[in-house]
């Protein structure tokens, strides 16, 4: 590696499990391996945290449960982990980019005070349909992907009820909503914020291929499972979806490289200027 390599660590919250969403994060990373190294922190069942001097860039993954619950010490650390981050931010020129993912992205929507996180009617899961804000058009993270564009989703619980007033004093901006239901009460739950210039956060998979998601799909029992939840013609609906180049190939192919080439090429530029 050279001097010039960014390090990212990567929030393992997952519960130790073995999940095909680690292994896409990995492959999506593996993409920049010429500039990057990465280290998996297995958050939930070690408490294991990062030294935050020694790491640029970090993504925290999805994971199952209940996010409004941890055990009293990793969920403890974890929040004040991100407190850590966000203090560094302020005092440095160098800034540390984060990006979190469903399970994450609830527990620091809960930190952060900016909405309600309630357990959903039923559950989600497969392909969603995901609109753009007037504030998400303009932001870099979405750059490439259409509007709507689509995301895979897997999720028991949601993140509802914005604060507004606690949006605008902390400058957070929502950039992404869930589709319109015209035929429910039920009100759109957030898919994703802009935290700051350098934290940002995704209720839905953006790392999620179509092949892992399959390949899952292959189990007897996830099938009758998810064709019970979503019945026969949305369970085709869905494999016709994961199919389509335009769909979630799209996203797993734009999103969090976008991520990652924006701090990329931030903590490049500002640690050039810095040294010169």
């Amino acid at each position: 590696m050279s001097e010039q390599t960014i390090k990212i660590a990567i929030l393992d919250m997952y519960d130790g499990e073995p999940n095909q969403g680690m292994r896409c994060i990995i492959d999506i990373i593996n993409r920049f391996n010429r500039i990057v190294s990465f280290k998996i922190f297995d958050v939930r069942r070690k408490s294991e945290l990062p030294n935050i001097k020694e790491y640029d860039i970090y993504i925290s993954t999805g994971g199952p449960g209940n996010p409004l619950i941890g055990d009293g010490n990793w969920d403890k650390k974890y929040y004040a982990f991100i407190d850590e981050l966000m203090a560094w931010n302020k005092d440095n020129e160098v800034k540390k980019h984060v990006l979190f993912i469903c399970h994450s992205f609830q527990m620091a929507c809960k930190h952060f005070g900016l909405a309600e996180i309630t357990k959903r009617n039923d559950t989600s899961f497969g392909v969603m349909t995901i609109h753009k804000t007037k504030e998400g058009i303009k932001d870099p993270l979405f750059e490439g992907l259409a509007d709507p564009f689509y995301g895979i989703d897997s999720r028991d619980y949601q993140v509802v009820q914005p604060k507004l007033s606690v949006f605008a004093k902390k400058g957070a901006k929502i950039i992404s909503l869930e589709k319109i239901r015209d035929h429910v009460q039920y009100e759109r739950a957030i898919m994703a914020v802009r935290f700051t210039d350098y934290f940002v956060g995704t209720q839905f998979h953006p790392e999620a291929d179509p092949i892992s998601f399959i390949a899952n799909l292959r189990n007897a029992t996830t099938k009758e499972k998810i064709k019970k939840m979503k019945g026969k013609r949305k369970f085709r609906n869905m494999l016709e979806d994961l199919l389509d180049d335009e769909k979630i190939y799209k996203t797993n192919e734009t999103l969090i490289p976008n991520f990652l080439r924006i701090a990329i090429n931030d903590l490049l530029k500002t640690k050039k200027i810095l040294s010169n």
